[in-house]
C-alpha cells in the first residue's frame, strides 16, 4: 500500500506553481538557476507517469482524472517521490537569498 492517495497528489501538484512563485520571490534574485532545473526534471518525470506534460497543474488534473483504483502502488510512489524532491528543492529556492546574504 503506498503511503499517498492520488487525492494528496493532487492537492501537492496543484500546490506547485504557487510556491514555486513564492519561492522565487524569497530568492530575490539569488541563483537558483540549478534549483529550478531540478524541479522542471522532477516536473518532466512526474509527467510521463501520468501522461501529461511537466506543467503542475496538468500533472494534477490527470492524477484526478484517473481512478483512484487504477493506480499501482509503484507509480503513486513515484510520484509522492517526486513531489517530496519538488517541495524540497522549492524550499531551497525559497532559502536561497539568505544563504547568499
Amino acid at each position: 500500500m503506498s503511503k499517498t492517495s492520488p487525492d494528496d497528489l493532487v492537492v501537492a501538484f496543484r500546490s506547485f506553481s504557487r510556491r514555486e512563485n513564492e519561492a522565487l520571490e524569497a530568492a530575490d534574485g539569488a541563483a537558483v538557476g540549478g534549483y529550478v532545473g531540478e524541479v522542471q526534471q522532477h516536473l518532466a518525470q512526474a509527467g510521463a507517469l501520468v501522461g501529461a506534460g511537466p506543467d503542475p497543474a496538468a500533472i494534477a488534473a490527470a492524477i484526478a482524472a484517473t481512478p483512484a483504483d487504477a493506480f499501482d502502488v509503484p507509480t503513486l510512489d513515484a510520484l509522492r517521490e517526486h513531489a517530496l524532491q519538488i517541495g524540497s528543492l522549492l524550499r531551497r529556492i525559497g532559502e536561497a537569498h539568505h544563504v547568499d546574504d
